[in-house]
């Protein structure tokens, strides 16, 4: 079982049963539900990089979309505990760049940058394509800059959250 090494997991698995985690379960985000983000232990079933897979052993008090025993995947974040992550926010994910939160330094999205963006921007033209945005953080409600990573990097060495301000 090569997650019970794992240099992400170190210090998270469950000290008496070593393929258990406790994972952040969620709906989405903020902007996408109204459904507040669990903590839930989840079995671990396979790994493959820094994308883990497990199974929820515990069952979630007002989540719609996560259920017992279903399976899920998830990444260790490196403030905190690992965070549930979809398919479509895997794929999307090497396209962008996500600042850390202005507050807790969270740099992880619960919903594809996409999905926000239709969400955010409802006026904008299928074909429009940002450079950048902003969205709060699911965490802590602090403030994420997403930029696309084929935009140009901004003029200022200052802090993203100081460029506008």
């Amino acid at each position: 079982m090569e997650w019970r090494i794992h240099p992400a997991l170190a210090g998270k698995l469950h000290p008496s049963h070593p393929d258990d985690i406790q994972v952040i379960i969620h709906d989405g985000g903020r902007r996408m539900t109204s459904a507040h983000p669990e903590l839930a232990w989840v079995s671990i079933t396979g790994v493959a990089g820094d994308i883990f897979s497990g199974r929820a052993i515990i069952a979630p008090t007002q989540l719609e979309t996560v259920r017992i025993n279903q399976s899920i995947r998830f990444i260790a974040t490196g403030t905190g505990h690992p965070v549930m992550v979809s398919e479509k926010y895997l794929k999307e994910r090497g396209s962008w760049l996500i600042h850390g939160c202005s507050k807790c330094g969270f740099a992880e999205l619960f919903d594809a940058p996409s999905d926000l963006i239709k969400v955010i921007f409802p006026a904008l033209p299928a074909d429009a394509a940002l450079e950048t945005f902003t969205s709060f953080c699911p965490l802590c409600d602090g403030v994420q800059a997403i930029a696309s990573r084929n935009a140009p990097p901004p003029d200022s060495e200052r802090p993203w959250w100081k460029l506008w301000g």
